[in-house]
């Protein structure tokens, strides 16, 4: 008994220390998402919208499995084209003739609250999509960790610790 004590404070302190709160994440474990439109038109406003939907849409069975921003960084990495893809197919159906270019960068956001949590102004890595001169109003969220791919909720509770899951599974 006496081990298991050992075991579970191990556990413990450990899903402490490794799985804090998204709040107290710093900005390199965050990874935003910023689609710039061409212009501040109804018609680039509306279709910045329906590019959003479409890359949330690609980005929710892509990044389903990542743990890390680093994880999904890396996924986005591989797949510029394929998002630049899904941006390029929404403008044609609008019958626009400017293109989206995808890109990953690390930019300056300002502060942004998305529920309880607020991300302080700094620089942030990003997934960039710029839609034809991108000069309009734009839109941003975070991709890692998912705020804004959770059924359209802000919640920060989108993480489960495996260590406190088999912890909660011994007293269960």
């Amino acid at each position: 008994m006496k081990y298991l004590a050992i075991i579970l404070s191990v556990f413990v302190m450990g899903g402490i220390l490794v799985f804090s709160s998204p709040q107290e994440l710093i900005n390199n474990d965050y990874l935003r998402i910023h689609i710039r439109a061409n212009s501040n038109s109804d018609l680039d406003q509306n279709v910045k919208y329906q590019v959003k939907d479409a890359i949330v849409d690609t980005l929710i069975p892509l990044l389903s499995n990542c743990d890390s921003s680093g994880k999904s960084y890396n996924i986005l990495e591989q797949n510029l084209y394929k998002l630049e893809g899904v941006a390029n197919t929404v403008l044609m159906k609008n019958n626009l003739l400017y293109s989206c270019k995808a890109k990953l960068n690390n930019e300056n956001f300002p502060t942004r609250n998305y529920g309880s949590l607020t991300l302080e102004s700094g620089f942030y890595n990003a997934l960039i999509l710029e839609l034809g001169q991108a000069t309009g109003d734009n839109w941003w969220c975070v991709v890692y960790p998912p705020l804004c791919f959770v059924n359209g909720s802000t919640s920060v509770n989108v993480y489960k610790s495996r260590i406190l899951e088999i912890i909660n599974s011994f007293f269960n």
